[in-house]
């Protein structure tokens, strides 16, 4: 069985955008009041190069992004194992009515359009929700986990 090998693969932002835009689970890192981190796994969606995600204001994630705007997510593929970046942003929280706009995108990024676009907006309202919009400031290459190259070659096989 051949060995998977470890890659990291620097990339421009057009190629990390078409890297992430497919993506759904990520792993949201905001920071709490002590400054430790607080990690929660999110469904994300890309929208005019901005990553979105739905959720709902009293979440300590929230709360968090509303004290430091300051946040990092991986972005995972759909298999363990397989690729994945780190980016940081600056996140801002947007709530109801103004999300409105916003969630709309974050869905239609991730699953298209809806059949009924006022029934959406009405069970967003009725669920309270709100949206974190991340503006991309930097980000890490896109990595694969493995044998690091240099050790695979002395192994053999």
């Amino acid at each position: 069985m051949a060995r998977m090998l470890a890659e990291e693969n620097t990339v421009g932002r057009d190629e990390l955008l078409e890297f992430i835009t497919p993506r759904r689970q990520w792993i949201m890192t905001t920071f709490r009041i002590d400054g430790r981190p607080q990690m929660s796994p999110v469904t994300g969606s890309v929208h005019d190069g901005r990553m979105l995600v739905s959720t709902y204001p009293f979440r300590d994630k929230v709360h968090n992004l509303r004290r430091d705007d300051r946040v990092s997510v991986c972005v995972l593929s759909d298999q363990f194992g397989g690729s994945w970046v780190q980016i940081d942003g600056d996140a801002t929280v947007v709530d109801l009515p103004e999300a409105l706009d916003g969630l709309e995108d974050y869905y239609r990024a991730a699953r298209g359009e809806h059949p009924d676009w006022a029934e959406y907006r009405t069970a967003m309202e009725r669920q309270e929700k709100c949206l974190i919009s991340i503006e991309i400031v930097r980000w890490g290459p896109i990595a694969r986990g493995g044998f690091p190259p240099s050790i695979a070659a002395k192994l053999g096989d």
